[in-house]
């Protein structure tokens, strides 16, 4: 019979496993609830996405959700693990601290340097993304609550604007009623003989039972790394190491109140990056220094939830430093006309302040109503150089030291916006959403005085230059000029977005639903608006920014649950009608990046999931989403700057999608084993708009593709009480493909690979 039943629901199966709902039990709820579906017997996945806490299953929203035993069996530990196993997301990762997702498909390149990332990533209130550009620290994943992943526009639930979706990691609250503790110990060869290690300890004290409890976690990570960098002769150079820590005080001065204050420190190392040169070798990089892309990010959190008999308060305020190096070579070796580089240092002082209410009386009216303030400065002292060898090489004369150029900016971004959503259950089986959001952004940069500039001031054979002349770099004076304080322009947009859904439950085991939801950016300002070329005054000059681009997101999608949840399958299908389209360029001369505008795109696919338990064991999950993105409108000014074609596919993958089998089975004593395969895979996309900008008649000569690429993973282990114990593989057959080309045009290293396969152990341990 139950055979007949999997057999029978399979042609419907397309339809659930992530999704969010309408309980009458509001977010902040949602440890305790989660932690009770914890076992992997259990059926029922919870989640927040919707400010409250529900089935996975029930909600009209695409959703995909990780808990950490699933983070845990599957190892993911940072965004690439959680992108291979969501249907619709691409993570962009050149390196370490550089990542840019792409939900489906609305992205025109994987960098989108000084844009706004098209999805919202959130460490619980805080949002990380809005810094501006991809250079976002890469997370420690554990002790977390669990990760969710909703696509589409999600503003009028959260804060943060949000073009394509939004990541939410949620960090695990103190336990207030037992002592509890874990640890776990990772280590693995990566390739030919690189160590990998991975140390994680949590420990939770209940200070007073009920009242108040105290949780703090911390994680080292030291990884040999895998490329060779034959310009700084330094073997495996992109090696890394991370560490930081959490905690987290939970009080409950009355049975209505809680606060929770909260610590974070987390520090990433790695000591080059991981862009190859494949004309050098598979693994293999040049540049004169390492280049650098490290961040400290530091939080302080204090959340107060209040329950009135109406509704629950929530205030979430939030303080944030992230200092971050960019240090890149941009000439690769001293076969460029003239080497140089960019030391960049940043700091990020960021306050969030989140309100909203969450109503709990029930009824068949149920609401979200929020409040959202942004106020972030982002100070950068950009540094270029070349190198003392070749000053002395060249006999130039005038530099005091190797940096010709050096300045301090800052740019000052504000936002305030109001959300809410409804939701009125018509019936038992039928009910409609609608929501708003409102929000104002103020974006100006300044450029700090005290600055300079070296200029070419005098040539032997031909006497005083205008500032700009391209000597042959041999026998130069320079002077050095001052860079005097500069205001930059100042942006501001207001916007509204909105949703509206319709949901309908024809049977209880399935959920059909149609939601119109929109979407937009932040506007961008270009520090360097005006600016022309001093290489070729010919080229591009640079525009005063982009405004705010938006999206409309049109999505219909069955949901369903069967046998108890033994089997539940989701089928969404959606078309986005993405406007006024934010573009990052590279001025083709000097390599100076801009922001613009395009016409428009269209993005239109079909996602899957579906979780299968058919035998007492043995599970099964399969997800995939297939895509086609283009631009659909375009001018023949718009063309000419950005480098796009009408008809251009954007920056993602037709098919991408991911597997996974496992089985678990008694091996006495109550302790079990178990093994499961986990296959992922992406296939090829372009890495940028296919023409220089400015010349639209030339191909750029960065325009290239990724290439197709497999990822197996075995895994095989052991619970044995409170141990577990796991060996695994990672990339099996040891696929090299290149997921990633960046759109720089003067790095020598532009190709990102996956990491070469990897063999280990690991051992968790909770007590």
């Amino acid at each position: 019979m139950k055979a007949q039943l999997f057999a029978s629901a399979s042609a419907v199966a397309l339809f659930a496993l992530p999704v969010s709902a309408m309980a009458q039990v509001t977010e902040d709820e949602a440890p305790a609830a989660s932690s009770a579906q914890s076992n992997r017997g259990d059926n029922d996945i919870i989640v927040t996405a919707t400010r409250r806490t529900a089935r996975l299953q029930d909600v009209p929203l695409s959703v995909s959700a990780f808990g950490q035993e699933e983070l845990d069996d599957l190892g993911i530990v940072g965004y690439e693990g959680i992108a291979q196993n969501t249907p619709g997301i691409v993570v962009n990762r050149p390196t370490q601290n550089f990542n840019n997702f792409t939900s489906r498909g609305i992205n025109t390149n994987g960098y989108s340097a000084g844009l706004q990332s098209a999805v919202a990533i959130y460490v619980d209130e805080l949002p990380i993304s809005a810094n501006g550009n991809s250079t976002i620290l890469d997370p420690n994943l554990y002790d977390v609550e669990r990760v969710e992943f909703l696509r589409g526009p999600q503003g009028t639930l959260f804060g943060s604007n949000s073009l394509a979706g939004a990541m939410r990691i949620i960090t695990r609250s103190p336990n207030l009623s037992k002592f509890e503790g874990s640890a776990s110990v990772d280590l693995g060869v990566v390739g030919s003989g690189s160590l990998r290690q991975r140390y994680n300890a949590m420990v939770n004290l209940p200070i007073m039972t009920d009242e108040m409890g105290l949780r703090v976690s911390g994680y080292y990570r030291n990884e040999d790394g895998w490329v060779d960098n034959i310009g700084t002769g330094i073997k495996d150079s992109n090696s890394l190491e991370a560490f930081g820590g959490r905690a987290i005080l939970l009080m409950r001065p009355s049975d209505r109140m809680k606060v929770k204050l909260l610590v974070s420190y987390e520090n990433s190392k790695p000591a080059d990056s991981a862009l190859t040169n494949p004309t050098l070798g598979k693994f293999v990089r040049n540049s004169d220094r390492p280049d650098l892309f490290q961040g400290k990010l530091t939080n302080y959190n204090i959340t107060v939830n209040y329950e009135f008999d109406f509704a629950e308060l929530v205030s979430s305020t939030t303080l944030s430093d992230y200092d971050a190096s960019f240090y890149v070579d941009l000439a690769g070796t001293f076969a460029q006309a003239f080497p140089f580089a960019l030391d960049a240092y940043g700091y990020d002082d960021l306050f969030v302040q989140e309100t909203r209410l969450v109503s709990r009386h029930s009824g068949p009216i149920e609401w979200v109503a929020g409040f959202f303030y942004y106020d972030k400065r982002r100070t950068v002292d950009f540094a270029y150089r070349s190198s003392l060898e070749f000053i002395a090489q060249r006999n130039i004369i005038g530099m005091e030291n190797e940096y010709y150029q050096r300045f301090n900016s800052y740019t000052d971004q504000r936002e305030i916006a109001g959300f809410g959503e409804v939701t009125a259950h018509l019936s038992d089986n039928f009910w409609v959403t609608g929501g708003l959001r409102y929000g104002k952004t103020d974006v100006q940069t300044f450029t700090r005085g005290g600055g300079y500039n070296y200029v070419v001031a005098a040539l032997p054979q031909f006497g005083y230059l205008a500032v700009g002349a391209t000597p042959g770099w041999n026998n130069v004076v320079m002077r050095r000029d001052p860079i005097p304080y500069a205001e930059g322009l100042k942006v501001s947009d207001d916007r509204l977005s909105w949703k509206a859904s319709v949901s309908w439950k024809p049977v209880p085991e399935l959920t059909a639903y149609a939601t119109v939801s929109t979407g937009f950016r932040t506007p961008v300002v270009n520090a360097r608006a005006g600016l022309v070329s001093t290489i070729n005054p010919s080229d591009i000059v640079i525009p005063d920014g982009a405004k705010s681009d938006s999206v409309t997101n049109y999505e219909v999608g069955l949901k369903g649950r069967w046998l108890g949840g033994n089997l539940t399958a989701n089928l969404a299908g959606y078309y986005i009608d993405w406007k006024n389209i934010q573009v990052q360029a590279n001025r083709v001369s000097d390599s100076i990046q801009f922001a613009t505008n395009i016409g428009a795109a269209e993005s239109y696919g079909l996602e899957f999931e579906v979780m299968a338990r058919p035998l007492s064991g043995l599970s099964f999950v399969l997800n995939g989403s297939f895509n086609e993105a283009k631009v659909t409108k375009l001018s023949a000014i718009e063309a000419a700057i950005s480098g796009a074609e009408l008809g251009t596919r954007l920056a993602s993958p037709h098919f991408q999608g991911s597997g996974t089998l496992r089985y678990d089975f008694p091996i006495g004593n109550g302790k079990t084993a178990f093994g499961s395969v986990n296959v992922s895979h992406a296939g090829s996309f372009p890495n940028q708009f296919p023409n220089v900008p400015g010349n639209p008649n030339a191909v750029s000569p960065t325009y290239d593709h990724t290439e197709a690429w497999t990822n197996v993973n075995l895994f095989a282990g052991a619970k044995l009480g409170a141990l577990n114990l796991t060996a695994y593989v990672e990339n099996l057959f040891d696929d090299t493909s290149i997921t990633y080309v960046h759109p720089e045009a003067f790095l020598d290293g532009r190709y990102a690979r996956l990491r070469p396969r990897t063999i280990g152990v690991r051992a968790d341990y909770r007590f």
